[in-house]
């Protein structure tokens, strides 16, 4: 399954589509690249002086791409019988390190812990433009073709 393929199978749109592009993807885990626009709208208001990413805002970045993405590529072979896979998330766990701000890409990079009955758990960090790390955690979803 080719990477356009993969995002588009995404259910998610602008404005909340935080994945520019995949560098790598295997069967054990997946990069990914998102920039943070200056115009989001989540800027206006976190914090007015000096605005910065929310955390909640990283986390679905690293969900959208180290699970979702990581997910419907571990089931290409279902999804050629069906149209969009659906996808929930069971749990999550991040620790911060550092801010993001606008205009800011960030490269994800996640890898497969476990993938049974459908649900799948990543371990995930994200990194600067710098090689900082950002954050990092585990995520976990159910994801049905």
């Amino acid at each position: 399954m080719d990477i356009d393929k993969i995002i588009a199978l995404l259910p998610y749109q602008k404005p909340f589509l935080f994945i520019d592009s995949i560098d790598t993807i295997s069967e054990e885990g997946i990069t990914g690249f998102y920039r943070f626009k200056k115009e989001e709208s989540f800027y206006k208001g976190h914090f007015k002086e000096n605005p910065i990413t929310p955390g909640v805002i990283l986390t679905e970045c690293m969900a959208q791409i180290g699970l979702v993405c990581l997910g419907i590529y571990l089931l290409k072979d279902k999804l050629a019988q069906s149209s969009k896979p659906q996808i929930a998330l069971t749990s999550h766990q991040m620790d911060f390190y550092l801010p993001v701000f606008p205009n800011e890409k960030v490269k994800v990079i996640s890898e497969k812990e476990t993938f049974r009955f459908n649900k799948l758990k990543c371990k995930v960090r994200m990194m600067n433009e710098k090689g900082e790390l950002v954050c990092r955690g585990s995520i976990s979803g159910m994801l049905k073709a």
